[in-house]
């Protein structure tokens, strides 16, 4: 029996332009890769109920949520690991000691303060000002978060947050203040570098979450293909046979990956799976 292709894929910066499109050729290439018998696996750290339907509406054998502490496939729940409700509440204190907006996630949703869902709309806004084309419409994000009640969110579900600073130092403070038992990286909204970051549980990345779903469908490693373009890609790069970073990555993190494919906005999903077999050209 051959042992199936499969591909992971982030989903901001690398299937959707957050918020805003999805390349016709991204649709093509996951459908066609996934009917010639590849696999294809959402790999985000996004929760489950906070993809954008557009995205999910493709079609995907699985996905990996929350940067890696939710995984499913198919129907099958393979890793559902939240952090201990002593390790949230460490985060919000050093959080609200600090004056750092942040939100919490669980699978199902994400939760946010007023001024922290202000805070995003208005960084969101002043992004898609400085990077519409002249003939777009003046649109909200489709992807912007659709956002609880902090006060409604269960401290025992929570997987992964995520946290807004106007200090470049952000993130680097937070890394050396939690660096002990959290994994710390710069976010992916398309925020000044330093100011924005996610943490989970050290140890629960998208590629430990990717090596379990990989040990249950007996496939091996080398025969897998991981795609982003931040830095909670890391991991995946390091634990797939073929990492690839899309051309909208930092140029630091092309360095760690195998491959480098073309941007969001040109192709960099189909091109990646024409230069790896997964689709004929």
């Amino acid at each position: 029996m051959t042992t199936p292709r499969i591909a992971f894929l982030d989903v901001d910066g690398t299937i959707l332009d957050h918020g805003r499109d999805i390349a016709a050729s991204t649709i093509e290439a996951i459908r066609t890769a996934r009917a010639a018998g590849c696999l294809v696996y959402l790999c985000t750290g996004r929760s489950h109920g906070d993809i954008d339907p557009r995205v999910q509406a493709i079609g995907f054998d699985g996905a990996i949520t929350n940067g890696g502490a939710y995984a499913t496939s198919g129907d099958e729940v393979i890793v559902a690991d939240p952090m201990p409700r002593d390790a949230v509440e460490r985060l919000t204190s050093y959080f609200e000691e600090n004056g750092i907006l942040y939100f919490l996630q669980t699978d199902a949703a994400v939760y946010a303060t007023p001024e922290a869902q202000a805070a995003t709309a208005a960084f969101m806004a002043q992004w898609l000002s400085t990077h519409r084309n002249s003939d777009e419409p003046q649109t909200a994000p489709q992807g912007t978060p659709r956002f609880r009640d902090m006060a409604e969110v269960d401290l025992d579900d929570v997987a992964k947050a995520v946290f807004l600073g106007e200090d470049p130092g952000t993130v680097a403070h937070a890394r050396a203040a939690l660096g002990d038992r959290f994994h710390v990286v710069p976010g992916s909204m398309p925020l000044p570098g330093g100011t924005n970051g996610e943490i989970g549980m050290s140890g629960t990345t998208k590629g430990s979450a990717i090596l379990r779903v990989l040990e249950r469908l007996g496939i091996d490693p080398a025969d897998a293909i991981g795609i982003g373009d931040s830095w909670n890609d890391v991991e995946m790069f390091e634990v797939c046979g073929v990492g690839i970073a899309m051309g909208n990555a930092a140029p630091e993190l092309k360095e760690l990956a195998d491959d480098v494919t073309t941007s969001v906005r040109e192709d960099g999903i189909w091109n990646a799976f024409v230069r790896h077999g997964l689709v004929a050209g």
